[in-house]
């Protein structure tokens, strides 16, 4: 079956939500997600969005906190744009229905959190639901467009780029499998826009959702497009520690609010490692964690807030708190026993300022996207800014991207695939990946530990390959591949990067160097 419109949105995040939105006016638009319209990792997240809407901030201070948590290697132009445009982006969710927190006692001000790395309180949120308020009020509204299509359960499978080697190649849109069906779809459009978040899926622990699987940034790396700063892996220091809790995030602002980190012995730690203590960039506070659990042989550490008022928990994190209930824990009288884990990738598909990547036709938005903001390090609740921002600036010149010539764009076809009895090779595949990734690539590296996991993935990649033109796809199958495309490319530009700067660091090389103060670029065809 072909479908063609004018706008391939991929993900329906906020990245994906606002840009449909903001083009629905002149054009068709198909929003695609594998999983359900409001399962994405912006409906997940808790803290809130960076943005300066107080009087006492200003636009240099938080340019300022961005450009220092990434270590020399964020754009400042882009960083300055970003910054600028926040007020702006949040009056306009404010407009369209989202409840932002107010500050108590006073209806017409918004809530300002404080989180690491800012030197003001500049965090909008929604009690500690951030995410999913936003999600709720974008996706009502557009629900109600009638030039937008949502296609739920439908995964991309490949972006059509003919010609991909070529200095002439457009992308033209993707092939798209039907989950339900089965069937492989051709949609075809002028622009496509992948917004498919991270791929914390690649480790072994993650706050992230399943469905984050790095697909944007596999299809577009495969179809020749240009990948950055993928070895800058953001790794969330808290994440609740518990055997039945599985993603369950205890969100920067816990610290912010006066959360302190302690070992297993009652001992406040974070003062051995920055003046900043618990406010820390998280890069820091992550490998500083990771660090006492390695030389105590603790397998978790401690995040207390007993000391705060229950009231003030009560409100301010509903949600955190009874997360912890769920399993037992009550953060208002014991402390909450807390592990790292990979939250966000800093690199992605190289864009421009509005969005471009290099291949014509193709746009990369939010986390997907590697556009200069975040540069060694994201600086904390930049993301959902960022997915706000850059949703507006691709907006501003999708429409006037050309239709092109669909002559010689081919269907799907199955070939001599067949039906896979062997499923348990994907999961074998699958768990394997993600251990070594954990522990070769994880918070601390090393040269050797890099060798190993490139040898043992070296290999897995030629299993995979071999498995994936011989049995008819599912989506199963496809995350694994997106996954270990995305291994590979971590694993490579953590290789080139000899020095630790950021989120990467490599304990041969402890120092930064300011040879490396660039991006790492990778493309599949050099020439």
């Amino acid at each position: 079956m072909r479908i063609e419109c004018d706008y391939l949105v991929i993900g329906t995040g906020v990245a994906g939500l606002a840009f449909a939105r903001a083009v629905s006016h002149t054009g068709k638009v198909i929003l695609l997600t594998k999983r359900a319209a409001d399962d994405s990792a912006t409906f997940q997240a808790q803290g809130g969005v960076a943005a300066v809407t107080d009087d006492k901030d200003s636009f240099d201070a938080h340019v300022n906190d961005t450009l220092k948590a990434g270590r020399g290697i964020c754009r400042k132009d882009v960083v300055e744009l970003c910054v600028k445009a926040g007020p702006a982006r949040i009056a306009d969710l404010v407009e369209l229905g989202t409840r932002f927190t107010k500050r108590k006692g006073h209806p017409e001000e918004l809530d300002l959190g404080q989180e690491g790395g800012h030197s003001a309180r500049r965090i909008v949120h929604a009690d500690d639901a951030t995410g999913k308020e936003m999600i709720r009020a974008l996706l009502e509204t557009v629900k109600k467009l009638p030039n937008v299509e949502i296609l739920e359960h439908h995964m991309a499978v490949n972006l059509i780029v003919p010609d991909r080697r070529s200095v002439d190649r457009i992308c033209k849109g993707a092939h798209v499998l039907n989950q339900d069906t089965g069937e492989i779809y051709t949609v075809t459009s002028p622009v496509t826009v992948l917004a498919t978040g991270g791929a914390g899926k690649v480790y072994l622990y993650t706050s992230n959702p399943d469905l984050s699987t790095g697909d944007g940034v596999a299809m577009a790396y495969r179809a020749g497009a240009g990948v950055a700063n993928m070895e800058f892996f953001q790794f969330h220091p808290t994440i609740l520690y518990h055997p039945q809790a599985k993603s369950v995030l205890i969100s920067e602002a816990v610290r912010g609010e006066g959360g302190i980190l302690r070992g297993l012995n009652g001992r406040a730690f974070m003062a051995d490692y920055h003046p900043d203590m618990e406010l820390a960039p998280r890069d820091v506070v992550a490998r500083a964690i990771d660090s006492e659990m390695k030389r105590t042989g603790a397998d978790h550490m401690l995040l207390d807030v007993t000391h705060l008022d229950g009231a003030f928990i009560e409100e301010r994190f509903p949600n955190i708190l009874t997360s912890c209930l769920k399993y037992g824990i009550d953060m208002r009288t014991e402390p909450v026993p807390v592990v790292p884990a990979a939250h966000y990738s800093c690199g992605g598909l190289i864009s421009d300022i509005h969005g471009r990547t290099t291949i014509p036709g193709l746009f990369a938005i939010g986390e997907t996207a590697c556009n200069g903001l975040h540069g060694a390090n994201r600086l904390a609740s930049n993301s959902l800014l960022e997915g706000l921002v850059f949703a507006h600036q691709a907006a501003l010149v999708a429409p006037s991207i050309p239709r092109p010539d669909y002559t010689g764009v081919e269907d799907w076809e199955v070939g001599d695939a067949v039906p896979s009895d062997e499923e348990v090779v994907v999961s074998q595949d699958w768990d394997e990946l993600r251990r070594y990734m954990w522990n070769y690539v994880g918070i601390v590296r090393s040269d050797l530990r890099l060798r190993r996991a490139r040898r043992r993935h070296d290999a897995l990649m030629k299993e995979i390959k071999e498995y994936y033109w011989k049995y008819i796809v599912t989506s199963d199958l496809l995350e694994l591949r997106n996954i270990a495309t995305i291994a590979h490319l971590i694993i490579d530009s953590a290789m080139k990067r000899k020095e630790s700067r950021g989120l990467h660091y490599n304990s041969d090389y402890r120092f930064e160097d300011e040879s490396f103060s660039r991006d790492t670029v990778l493309f599949r065809f050099e020439d």
